[in-house]
C-alpha cells in the first residue's frame, strides 16, 4: 500500500516538473529531498527522461527530409543573387556616369535657393527688428523728457511684444536685460517724485488748511446771508443741517470721479485749497506701480507715511497756549492734512479707502481734544478763550464740510464753556471788587435831566416820586448800583457770545445763560458783597448804604430776567426754565449787612463802655450822667438818624439790638470779677446811668415802636437797680416765682453777686464802727438776705 502511494507522489512530482516553470521547481525538489525515497525517485525521473529521449528521435526523423530539401533550395538562390549583385553594380556604374552633371547643377540650383532663403529670413528679421529699435529709441526720448509712466508702457510694449517677435539677437538681449534695470530706475524716480510730494505738503499744509478755512469761512458768512433774508431766526442752523446732509463731497469744490479727468476739470472750477498742491506725482507713482505689479507696497508706503506725517501734525507746541495764533497753525495743519487726504480719496481708485481716513480722522480728533483740553486749562483769558471757540468753530465747520464728523468737537466745546464760565466769573469778581473800592457809599447826586436819563439808562429806576422831583436832587443809591448792573448784562453778552455758533437751540442758550448768571450772582457777587460788608475800616453809613444798594439790585432782578428772554427769545414763563436767584442773592446781602450793622454798633458800644470809669467805694452818686454814657447816647441818636432811608424793620431791629447789648454790657460791667467791691453811692450812680439810657429808649430815636416796646431792653437792669436803691427784699423774697412777682425779671444768682460786693463793701467802711448799733443791724439784715438767697437758690436748683 505503502509503494503505491509513493508511486503517486513521485508520478505526481514528475508531472509537476514537467508542467512548471524551472524558476519555481526548487520547493518540488525540496520535497523530493526530505522524503525517504530518494533513490527510487530517480530512478523513475531517469525512466522519464529516456522516454522524452525517444520521442524526441522519432520527431527529429519524422522532419529530416524537409530540412535537407530547404538546404538544397538555399543553394540554387545563392548563385541567383551573385548575377543579380553583379547587374546591380553595372546598372549603378552606369547610372553615376549618366547623372554627374545633373548632379552639378542641382547643387548650383540649391545654393540659389539657400541665398534666396537666407535674403528673405534676413528681410523679415529686419522687419521685425526695425519696430524694436524704433521702440527703443521712442523709449530713451521718453526717459530723457523724464516721461516716466508713457516710458513705461512703451517698455511693457517693447518687453511683451516687440522682443519676442524680433528674436534672441545679441542687441535684444541687451535690451531684454536692461528693461529690468530701467523698471527700477522709473520706480526710484517716481518714489523720490513722491517723497519730494510728500515732504512739500508737510510744509504748505499750514498753508492749504489756511485757504481751506477761509473758503469755509467765506462759504459760511454767504449761507448766513442767504438764509438770514429767508428765516431771520434760523441762522446758523440752517447750514448745519445742510452739511449733515452732504454725503463726503467738498462743499466748496466739486470731486473729481476719476484721475484722468483731473485736469480738466479743475480748470473748470473755482480754484480751491486742493489746487495749491501738484497731485500729479501721486497719480503717477500711483499708475507706475501699478502697472509694475507693485501697487499693494506703494499704498502701504504712502499711508504708512502719511501716518508719520499725522502725528507729527498732531503734536502741537509747547507753548501753543499762549496766543491765538498758535492755536490757528496747529488747525491750519490738521485742515491742511486732511483736505489732502479727501483730495486722495476722491480723485484715485483705493489708494486711500474711507475706512483708513476715518481711522486717520478718529486719532486726529482724539489727539486734538486732548491737546485742546491740556492747552486750554492754562488759559485765563476770556477774550482768547472766545477767540479759541470761534477757530474751534470754524475748524469743525470746515471738516465737517468735507464730511468728517465733528459732533465731538462740539462737546468738548460744551465742556470748555463751564471753563469759560470760570474765568468770566473770576474777571468780574475782580470787576465787582474794584467798583466796590472805588464807590463812595453816598447817593448820587443829579444835577441835570440829561444826567438823571443817563444813570435810569443804565439801571431801570422805577420811582414815579423820583421822576417828578425837580433837579439837583439825589438818587437812593451809590455808584455801586449802576455799575453791577452794567456788569451784570456784559456778563451775559459774554455768555451769549460764548454760545453763538454752537448748533443750541434758544432753549439750550437760554438755559446756559440763566445757570452762569446765577453762578455769578450766587457765587461771585454774593462774595463780593460779603467782602465790601466785612472789611475793617467799613463803617455804619457805608452799611447803611450797602443795605439800600441791595434793596434796589433786588428790585431790578426781574428786568434781568426779561433782558435774557429778549437776548435769547424765550419767553420766561417757559416750563423747566431756570430762574434767577437774584433776589435771594441780594436779600442774603442785605441781612449780611444788617448783621453787621448790629455787630457793628455793639462793637461801637463796647468801645464807649471801655471808658467808663466808675468809683464803685463812691459815698455818694452824682446827679448827672457819666461823660462816656452822654457821648455813647450822641452817638446812637446820630447813628439812628442816618436809618432813615433803612426799611423799617432793620432800623427797629438795629435800635432795639443796641438797647439789648446796652442793657447787658452794664449788668454784666456791675457783676464782672474785677469790681470786688460796691458800694450804694456807686450803685446810685450807675442807675442815674440807666436813668438816661431809659430816657433814651422814651425818647424813639426809631420811629415805629409801640408804646414802650425800646423800655423792655432795660428791664432787668431796671428791677435789679430798683430792688438795690429801694432795699425791698422783702418783697422780692416773698413774691418770688409768681407771675405778678414786681422783680420778675430778677435772677436770685445776679442779685446774690451785687450783694455780697455791697456785703465786703460794708465791712470794710465799717469796721471801727461795728458797734453801731443801726450798723450792727444793716449787717445782720445783708448776711439774713444773703442766706435766703442761697436758700432759695439751693431750693430751686433740687
Amino acid at each position: 500500500m505503502a509503494s503505491a502511494e509513493t508511486a503517486a507522489e513521485h508520478e505526481r512530482i514528475l508531472r509537476e516538473i514537467e508542467s512548471t516553470d524551472t524558476n519555481c521547481i526548487g520547493p518540488t525538489l525540496r520535497s523530493v529531498y526530505d522524503g525517504q525515497e530518494h533513490g527510487l525517485f530517480m530512478e523513475k525521473l531517469e525512466g522519464r527522461i529516456r522516454n522524452h529521449d525517444r520521442e524526441i528521435e522519432k520527431m527529429c526523423n519524422h522532419h529530416f527530409q524537409g530540412f535537407v530539401d530547404s538546404i538544397t533550395e538555399l543553394l540554387k538562390v545563392r548563385g541567383e543573387a551573385q548575377k543579380l549583385k553583379g547587374q546591380v553594380t553595372e546598372t549603378n556604374q552606369k547610372l553615376q556616369s549618366n547623372g554627374k552633371e545633373l548632379l552639378t547643377t542641382m547643387d548650383e540650383l540649391r545654393q540659389c535657393r539657400l541665398q534666396q532663403r537666407n535674403i528673405a529670413t534676413t528681410i523679415d528679421k529686419l522687419a521685425h527688428c526695425l519696430p524694436v529699435l524704433e521702440m527703443y529709441s521712442k523709449l530713451q526720448e521718453q526717459m530723457r523728457s523724464k516721461r516716466y509712466y508713457p516710458a513705461l508702457r512703451t517698455l511693457e510694449q517693447l518687453e511683451e511684444s516687440c522682443l519676442p517677435q524680433a528674436g534672441s539677437y545679441q542687441f535684444c538681449s541687451i535690451m531684454a536685460e536692461n528693461i529690468s534695470r530701467l523698471r527700477t530706475h522709473i520706480r526710484d524716480v517716481s518714489m523720490s517724485d513722491l517723497k519730494d510730494f510728500l515732504e512739500s505738503i508737510r510744509k504748505h499744509s499750514d498753508k492749504i488748511g489756511e485757504t481751506a478755512m477761509k473758503q469755509a469761512q467765506v462759504q459760511i458768512a454767504r449761507d448766513n446771508a442767504v438764509t438770514s433774508q429767508q428765516h431771520s431766526a434760523s441762522g446758523r442752523r440752517i447750514q448745519k443741517e445742510a452739511c449733515l446732509d452732504r454725503t463726503g463731497s467738498n462743499p466748496f469744490t466739486e470731486q473729481d470721479s476719476g484721475i484722468l479727468d483731473v485736469e480738466n476739470e479743475e480748470a473748470d472750477r473755482v480754484s480751491g485749497a486742493q489746487d495749491l498742491v501738484d497731485f500729479s506725482p501721486v497719480y503717477r507713482c500711483l499708475h507706475i506701480y501699478s502697472v509694475l505689479g507693485a501697487r499693494d507696497t506703494f499704498e502701504n508706503y504712502y499711508r504708512k507715511q502719511r501716518r508719520k506725517q499725522a502725528r507729527l501734525v498732531l503734536q502741537p507746541h509747547s507753548n501753543m497756549h499762549e496766543t491765538l495764533e498758535g492755536y490757528r497753525r496747529y488747525f491750519n495743519q490738521i485742515v491742511g492734512f486732511f483736505v489732502v487726504e479727501d483730495h486722495i480719496l476722491h480723485t484715485t481708485q483705493g489708494l486711500v479707502n474711507r475706512a483708513y481716513v476715518e481711522e486717520l480722522w478718529e486719532l486726529a480728533l482724539s489727539k486734538t481734544i486732548a491737546a485742546l483740553r491740556t492747552h486750554s486749562s492754562y488759559c485765563t483769558d476770556p477774550d482768547l478763550i472766545l477767540d479759541l471757540k470761534n477757530l474751534i468753530v470754524l475748524f469743525a465747520d470746515t471738516l465737517q464740510g468735507y464730511g468728517f464728523p465733528v459732533n465731538q468737537l462740539f462737546d468738548m466745546l460744551l465742556e470748555m464753556r463751564d471753563q469759560y464760565g470760570e474765568i468770566l466769573l473770576k474777571k468780574w469778581n475782580q470787576s465787582f471788587r474794584q467798583i466796590l473800592d472805588q464807590d463812595n457809599y453816598s447817593p448820587i447826586p443829579v444835577s441835570t435831566p440829561e444826567e438823571y436819563q443817563r444813570i435810569t439808562g443804565q439801571f431801570p429806576c422805577q420811582d414815579p416820586e423820583l421822576d417828578k422831583m425837580p433837579c439837583p436832587k439825589k438818587l437812593p443809591f451809590s455808584e455801586f448800583v449802576p455799575k453791577v448792573y452794567s456788569q451784570l448784562k456784559e456778563f451775559i453778552y459774554a455768555c451769549l457770545k460764548y454760545s453763538e455758533d454752537l448748533h443750541l437751540s434758544s432753549t439750550e442758550i437760554d438755559d446756559m445763560i440763566r445757570k452762569s448768571t446765577n453762578l455769578l450772582l450766587t457765587r461771585t457777587l454774593s462774595h463780593c458783597l460779603q467782602y465790601a460788608t466785612k472789611k475793617k475800616n467799613v463803617g455804619l453809613a457805608e452799611l447803611v448804604q450797602i443795605i439800600i444798594n441791595t434793596t434796589h439790585l433786588e428790585q431790578c432782578c426781574h428786568y434781568l430776567e426779561e433782558f435774557i428772554s429778549n437776548i435769547t427769545n424765550v419767553p420766561p414763563d417757559t416750563i423747566n426754565a431756570t430762574k434767577l436767584y437774584g433776589t435771594s442773592t441780594f436779600k442774603d446781602a442785605r441781612h449780611a449787612a444788617e448783621e453787621e450793622i448790629y455787630t457793628n454798633l455793639n462793637q461801637k458800644i463796647d468801645q464807649f463802655l471801655q471808658l467808663a470809669d466808675y468809683d464803685w467805694t463812691a459815698a455818694q452818686g452824682g446827679g448827672e450822667a457819666s461823660d462816656y454814657l452822654s457821648d455813647l447816647i450822641a452817638f446812637l441818636c446820630s447813628t439812628f438818624a442816618v436809618f432813615t432811608h433803612l426799611p423799617g424793620k432793620v432800623a427797629q431791629t438795629a435800635c432795639m439790638s443796641a438797647c439789648k447789648h446796652l442793657s447787658t454790657s452794664l449788668l454784666q460791667l456791675l457783676l464782672e470779677s474785677d469790681v470786688r467791691q460796691v458800694s450804694m453811692g456807686a450803685l446810685q450812680q450807675f442807675n442815674v446811668d440807666v436813668k438816661e439810657c431809659e430816657r433814651f429808649a422814651r425818647a424813639g430815636p426809631v420811629p415805629g415802636f409801640q408804646g414802650d416796646t425800646l423800655l423792655l431792653a432795660f428791664i432787668d437792669l431796671r428791677q435789679l437797680l430798683d430792688l438795690f436803691t429801694q432795699w425791698d427784699w422783702s418783697t422780692y423774697l416773698a413774691d418770688y416765682g409768681r407771675p405778678t412777682c414786681k422783680y420778675l425779671r430778677v435772677n436770685p444768682n445776679t442779685a446774690l453777686a451785687l450783694l455780697e460786693k455791697m456785703k465786703d463793701t460794708s465791712r470794710k467802711n465799717n469796721m471801727f464802727a461795728q458797734f453801731r448799733k443801726n450798723e450792727r443791724d444793716k449787717q445782720k439784715l445783708i448776711d439774713t438776705v444773703v442766706k435766703q438767697l442761697r436758700n432759695l437758690i439751693s431750693s430751686n436748683q433740687a
